[in-house]
C-alpha cells in the first residue's frame, strides 16, 4: 500500500510541524491543502517537505473532501493539524501497509489534550475517529462543522490499536472562541435544513448534556478540567438552540 496524508490547514503554525514529523515514517505522500493562511503555515509545510495547495474553505466538509482529489494514492490518512499518531499508532499503520488489506477503512482512538491535561472520560476518549480508508469507497459527510468519513455499504472496518493525540484547546478561551465559533456554523446547518429550536431542546437539552458527559460518562474523574468541559460543553448545546431560534426570529 502506497499512503497519502492529507491535513487541512489554516493558520496552524502552534500545531503543523508536530502533526508532519509524527506521519512521516508512514507517509508516501503528504498533502497539506490550506485556506489562505496569513501565518508561518506555509514556511513550517514546505520545510518538511509536504505539498502545499490552496484553496478556498466552504466548509468542513467540502474542504476536506476537495482535499482528497489532491491525494496521489487512493489509500488515505486524514488528519487535522492538531493531531499527531503516537507510536503505537504509528505502528500499526506500518503493519497494514506491509501486509494484505483485510478492510476498506481503519478506525483509531483520540485522546485529547485539553489545557495540557490528557482526558480519558466525560465523552472524550476513545473518541473512534475513522481515518485511514480507500478513498475509492467513501467520502466526507455529516452536518459541518461535525464531519464524519461514510464508507459505502458493504466496506469493512478494523481498529487499529494505539492513540490518535489530539492536542486541542491551549486555555479555556481558546475553547470559549471555539464553541462561538462552531455553533454559528452548526445552528446556521440546522436552519438550512428547516430544523427549529424547541423550548425542551433550550432548556432541557443543555442540563441533559452536563449530566451526561459529567456523571454518568465519568467527566468527574477527570477532575477540574473534566468539570469545566462537561460545563461549556452543556453551553455550547445552549448556544446552538439558541442561535437556531434567533435565525428564525431574524427571517433568515
Amino acid at each position: 500500500m502506497e499512503l497519502s496524508v492529507v491535513i487541512i490547514t489554516f493558520n496552524e503554525e502552534r500545531n503543523i510541524a508536530r502533526c508532519l514529523a509524527s506521519v512521516k515514517e508512514v507517509a508516501d505522500d503528504i498533502v497539506v491543502v490550506d485556506s489562505f493562511s496569513t501565518d508561518a503555515t506555509e514556511k513550517i509545510v514546505r520545510e518538511h517537505g509536504a505539498r502545499f495547495v490552496q484553496h478556498a474553505f466552504e466548509g468542513h466538509i467540502e474542504q476536506k473532501n476537495w482535499a482528497i482529489t489532491q491525494a496521489k494514492y487512493p489509500w488515505v490518512l486524514s488528519l487535522d493539524a492538531d493531531e499527531a499518531l503516537d507510536p503505537t499508532l504509528m505502528e500499526a499503520i506500518k503493519k497494514v501497509k506491509a501486509g494484505t488489506q483485510l478492510a476498506d477503512g481503519y478506525a483509531m482512538a483520540r485522546l485529547t489534550n485539553y489545557c495540557g491535561t490528557w482526558v480519558k472520560h466525560g465523552g472524550w476518549y476513545p473518541d473512534i475517529k475513522l481515518r485511514l480508508w480507500d478513498s475509492r469507497k467513501g467520502r466526507w459527510g455529516g452536518t459541518n462543522p461535525h464531519d464524519r468519513y461514510e464508507l459505502d455499504p458493504g466496506t469493512r472496518i478494523e481498529k487499529l490499536t494505539g492513540d490518535l493525540l489530539h492536542y486541542s484547546y491551549h486555555s479555556i478561551t481558546d475553547h470559549l472562541r471555539q464553541v462561538n465559533y462552531f455553533t454559528d456554523i452548526s445552528s446556521r446547518a440546522l436552519h438550512a435544513q428547516g430544523k427549529r429550536a424547541s423550548w425542551t431542546k433550550l432548556l432541557v437539552s443543555p442540563v441533559a448534556k452536563f449530566i451526561g458527559d459529567y456523571i454518568f460518562r465519568g467527566g468527574f474523574l477527570d477532575g477540574y478540567h473534566g468539570f469545566v468541559i462537561a460545563r461549556i460543553s452543556a453551553h455550547a448545546t445552549f448556544l446552538k438552540y439558541a442561535k437556531l431560534e434567533q435565525l428564525w426570529r431574524e427571517g433568515a
